[in-house]
């Protein structure tokens, strides 16, 4: 049963979840764009957003908890000075995922997560 499951499984253990995610989030930052299997990116979808709102409050603390999620302080900074101000009238949904079909090694369904 799911109950009280916040988050997907991605098949390995909390910390290296937690590894993979900020590094996709990052990456999202980075690129506004990669291209990942489509599990993984419907999880970093979520940690994107929350990210983006962190940056779209502009606080002290909220800069200090996206550090601690990113681990970068350029990407950071990226985040809050560029990428956030282009989201201020928007409620929420600032990425998309976009399906694109099998990878050709192992038929792992592929997506695109950009923001919007």
């Amino acid at each position: 049963m799911r109950h009280g499951r916040k988050h997907r499984q991605l098949l390995t253990d909390a910390s290296h979840r937690d590894a993979v995610l900020s590094g996709l989030a990052a990456e999202v930052i980075r690129h506004e764009r990669i291209q990942t299997t489509e599990r993984r990116a419907k999880a970093a979808r979520i940690v994107v957003d929350n990210m983006i709102t962190l940056g779209k409050r502009g606080d002290v603390h909220a800069r200090r908890q996206a550090v601690a999620v990113i681990g970068d302080k350029a990407l950071v900074h990226k985040l809050f000075d560029e990428i956030a101000p282009r989201y201020g009238e928007r409620e929420g949904g600032y990425t998309r995922v976009v399906k694109l079909g099998p990878r050709s090694g192992d038929a792992a369904p592929m997506a695109l997560i950009e923001l919007v």
